[in-house]
């Protein structure tokens, strides 16, 4: 009893409403888990596509998220829509993807429920970012954010593991699309049964007048988060690595290569430092400013690709390095995803919340946008190209880190002058 009343000492405080949107996060990162690492696998393995059309594949649903993020930040700060329906209307959407995704065996079907998927996805991110800003303040934001990530992180975890039994005993890799159908409409449900509306539409007359382009024209005016939205792209690209490039690069390019398996192994132990690391990393990284925190995350991030690089290189000993560098890229996402959506939180106008995270996931619909069709052709080049390649990535993170320290004075003087 005394261990128990420990831990629930140690957890964050946080709105009951908080919790159960996290719990809902879970249960549909369960399905998205199934499908995230093996996607790109069974769509070169088995319905034999080339790693570039299958990164153009995934790709594209960046085009129609793009479309997701303007239609989920609009909805998201209408008082016709709102949050929770937007979720809702997500939440149908990628069950249809999935859907489709499950019967996919030519290029064509696998364009479609990736243009599906990402309207689905764009709809969600504003919406449910929107409501842990609603229902949280500057004091324990950044914790309410590693919560909902660190559901985020559990539901994938548990879904890495459950398709790695699937596959390995089965090798039905299309039953995985649709159990990951099925967790997008419990989520439905949990968000209709649990999750009550957190938008309140100001009472401010001039606010009320204002239309949805007007009010996306004030969030792009904003210079500071436009130096965020720069370097945010950047870091999105990064992400997209680990869930595109990186399988198809261990699986064809590491010293005879790792099974689909071993990979769900790597893959699995990635996400379970994730969930141990998410809640403390915050606390820590609560001392700096937001800006010193995503520099923090840089220097993981060019660590963790220059292993990437040695693991295809080295001749023995492979597998050590890959798990080294899957948890330094742990590591360098625990301590980015919170960090970068406190700090558009953090300079959003409450009444432009839902826009300007929209602004924020846009970069996210951007970075896939580029970094899987560009992961998928340079894995169609030579061997050196592969390898340099993730030479080059290492040394873009300097850039990163000197326009994240022009934003940090931006923000700083900012603080001063109000």
């Amino acid at each position: 009893m005394g261990c128990l009343n420990r831990i629930l000492a140690w957890l964050p405080s946080l709105n009951p409403q908080i919790w159960i949107l996290a719990f809902g996060r879970l249960l549909s990162q369960t399905g998205t888990g199934f499908t995230l690492f093996y996607a790109p696998l069974f769509f070169v393995n088995q319905v034999g596509l080339s790693a570039t059309a299958v990164g153009i594949g995934l790709g594209s649903a960046q085009i129609s998220g793009i479309l997701g993020r303007i239609l989920g930040g609009s909805f998201s700060d209408s008082p016709v829509w709102g949050r929770r329906r937007t979720l809702l209307l997500s939440a149908l959407i990628s069950a249809l993807a999935s859907f489709i995704l499950a019967g996919a065996n030519n290029f064509g079907t696998v364009v479609l429920g990736n243009l599906c998927l990402g309207l689905g996805i764009g709809l969600y991110w504003p919406a449910t970012e929107a409501v842990v800003a609603d229902l949280s303040t500057g004091n324990n934001r950044n914790q309410a954010y590693a919560l909902t990530r660190l559901a985020d992180n559990i539901g994938l975890q548990l879904g890495i593991i459950l398709g790695g039994v699937v596959i390995s005993t089965t090798g039905a890799y299309r039953a995985l699309f649709i159990i990951d159908a099925c967790s997008f409409v419990v989520f439905f449900v949990v968000i209709f049964k649990t999750i009550q509306e957190t938008y309140k539409p100001s009472l401010d007359e001039n606010q009320k007048s204002q239309n949805t382009t007007k009010k996306w024209l004030l969030a792009i005016s904003d210079r500071t988060l436009l130096v965020f939205v720069l370097i945010n792209i950047m870091f999105t690209v990064y992400i997209s690595q680990i869930h595109s490039t990186i399988p198809l690069y261990f699986n064809q390019f590491v010293n005879n290569g790792f099974s689909a398996s071993t990979i769900s192994y790597l893959f699995a132990g990635y996400i379970a430092l994730s969930i141990l690391c998410q809640l403390p990393v915050a606390s820590f990284l609560s001392r700096f400013t937001r800006p010193q925190a995503l520099m923090i995350s840089s220097c993981f991030w060019g660590i963790g690709f220059l292993l990437i690089g040695l693991t295809g290189i080295v001749s023995e000993n492979n597998l050590i390095f890959a798990s080294l560098s899957l948890g330094v890229l742990a590591m360098a996402t625990v301590s980015y995803t919170p960090s970068a959506s406190t700090l558009v939180a953090d300079l959003a106008p409450e009444s432009l919340r839902g826009i300007y995270l929209a602004v924020n996931a846009q970069c996210w619909a951007i970075g896939y946008l580029i970094g899987p069709p560009l992961g998928g052709w340079v894995l169609d080049q030579t061997p050196q190209i592969v390898y340099n390649y993730w030479l080059g990535l290492v040394g873009s993170v300097s850039i990163v880190i000197i326009i994240l320290e022009v934003l940090n004075r931006m923000m700083t003087h900012q603080k001063i002058n109000h």
